[in-house]
């Protein structure tokens, strides 16, 4: 399954339809429970094929031998359906934890999917700010924000990351770097009709940083 947002040490991670899911494997190590039991326990489910079909998903992975084996993705209402039945103390305490990590990651969703529907904005304003928009003028703006927010080009950061030539990097910041590059595109979004000059522009996104950093300091 193609991963938008890599697993975590829980095993959540984003899948390319903006879902936040879980690896049952992660489940299993976690919960400290047999893989194989894991399995049986989802396919015992007394849930609604509907259900069934919509928050487990099987995947194959090859194993330390390399061999196929069965593994399942879960959404949060599939995990939280298997978890039910898993009892204990320490049951609860991870039942809690990946709750809490499932809400975290579903709020960074809501945050890139806000981000990306803000980049058409950008674009159709610098489309209107030149006659013949070049490459390098879209390139620049995103570099600009990207400089302000990662202290880098979205190039530079591939490569230290070793993500492939465009892959979009926004998957690999943190929560709090996809809600600032939020903030610096709307900005922009404006200031590209009422500056013409990309000097001016950022100066003014520099201004409106030391702003918004200052106030989270105080």
């Amino acid at each position: 399954m193609k991963e938008l947002i890599p697993k975590d040490d829980y095993g959540i991670f984003v899948d390319n339809k903006d879902t936040a899911r879980v690896d049952s494997r992660y489940v299993a190590q976690l919960f400290e429970k047999r893989h194989d039991n894991v399995i049986a326990d989802i396919e015992n489910l007394d849930c609604s094929d509907d259900f069934n079909r919509l928050n487990f998903q099987e995947i194959k992975y090859k194993d330390s031998r390399g061999r196929k084996q069965k593994a399942y993705t879960m959404t949060r209402d599939g995990f939280v359906f298997l978890a039910m039945g898993y009892r204990g103390k320490k049951a609860a305490q991870f039942k809690e934890l990946y709750i809490k990590r499932f809400n975290e990651m579903e709020e960074f969703i809501k945050t890139l999917v806000a981000t990306r529907k803000e980049f058409p904005l950008l674009t159709e304003n610098i489309k209107l700010l030149h006659e013949n928009p070049k490459p390098y003028h879209f390139s620049n703006e995103c570099d600009m924000i990207n400089k302000l927010v990662i202290g880098k080009t979205a190039k530079k950061f591939r490569e230290e990351h070793g993500i492939p030539k465009g892959q979009s990097i926004r998957p690999y910041l943190t929560p709090e770097q996809i809600a600032l590059m939020e903030r610096l595109q709307k900005a922009d979004v404006g200031l590209l009709i009422a500056f013409p000059d990309y000097e001016q522009r950022k100066r003014h996104l520099e201004w409106y940083l030391a702003q918004i950093t200052a106030k989270k300091i105080a």
